[in-house]
């Protein structure tokens, strides 16, 4: 584990989803929950650390790098603390030829952010991601890895930027 990094500590709640997840394969299948628990702890903390990848692997008897690899493959998974709204907006060739990078460009300008940043009140990160699976609406953005937002002009853009900012301070589901 890093030095200084905070440990994570598996609750009975938490214990409690991973089992239901658990439940879902053969007892020899263990490492097959590994995303399902991975989300958990996003979900709780907001992004996978080292040490609940550890405590992960822990429980599901897989080695700790099986469960890194897993993390760093799939770019739903946060490595880090980010904003409360972390948008990822598609910039795969499809919906770079209907303005993908334009539609990064105008969030990062907006946001006063470069992309990959995180704006200084820790509301709002903008990410570059691959293919979102909806060519035909592009450009289109992902929110918080759930609610996709299709054909993304600038007026719609500031749109979903004001609403985000008007949402109340309570805990967001990631």
């Amino acid at each position: 584990m890093t030095e200084g990094a905070t440990p994570y500590i598996l609750s009975a709640a938490t214990q409690a989803r991973f089992d239901r997840e658990l439940a879902k394969y053969p007892a020899d299948q263990k490492p097959s929950a590994v995303m399902a628990c991975l989300a958990i702890v996003q979900q709780e903390q907001g992004y996978v650390s080292e040490s609940s990848e550890r405590v992960i692997g822990e429980y599901l008897g897989m080695p700790h790098i099986a469960v890194h690899e897993v993390t760093t493959f799939y770019n739903m998974y946060n490595q880090q603390p980010l904003g409360r709204f972390k948008i990822n907006v598609c910039t795969n060739l499809p919906c770079q030829l209907r303005e993908g990078q334009q539609t990064l460009e105008h969030l990062c300008q907006r946001l006063g952010i470069d992309e990959g940043e995180t704006t200084a009140d820790g509301l709002f990160t903008v990410q570059r991601s691959e293919c979102l699976g909806a060519c035909a609406d592009s450009p289109v953005l992902l929110v918080n890895d759930r609610q996709m937002c299709s054909f993304m002009n600038p007026a719609r853009l500031d749109e979903l930027i004001s609403l985000l900012q008007a949402q109340p301070q309570q805990a967001q589901p990631r």
